[in-house]
C-alpha cells in the first residue's frame, strides 16, 4: 500500500511538472516586428544602450542580439533582433504593447 501511494505521488508530481513546464515555455511568444518599437521602449525606457548585466527578460540570448560583440545592445540591434524572432515576451505583455 505504501508502494501504491509513492508512486501514485510521483506520477502526480511528474504530471505537475511538465503541465508546468509547458506552460512556461507557451507563455513566451517572439514579439511581432510591428511592436518592436514597443518592446524597446519597455526594454531600454530611457533609449539608453542595454549592457550584458541589465539585459531585460524579453532578451533571451544576449549574445545572439549583441551582433557587434561590444557588450551592449544598440536599438539597432534591438529591431534587428526583435524583426528575427529573437526578443520574446509572454502574450499579455506582448498584447498590451502598443
Amino acid at each position: 500500500m505504501k508502494v501504491t501511494s509513492i508512486a501514485g505521488s510521483t506520477a502526480l508530481l511528474s504530471v505537475m511538472f511538465l503541465f508546468a513546464a509547458g506552460n512556461a515555455y507557451a507563455a513566451n511568444v517572439a514579439v511581432p516586428a510591428e511592436k518592436c518599437d514597443a518592446a524597446w521602449s519597455m526594454a531600454s525606457p530611457g533609449g539608453d544602450t542595454i549592457a550584458k548585466g541589465t539585459a531585460t527578460p524579453l532578451v533571451l540570448d544576449f549574445t545572439m542580439v549583441d551582433s557587434n560583440k561590444d557588450g551592449v545592445i544598440d536599438k539597432d540591434e534591438f529591431n534587428k533582433a526583435c524583426s528575427a524572432g529573437l526578443v520574446k515576451a509572454d502574450e499579455a505583455t506582448v498584447n498590451d504593447m502598443k
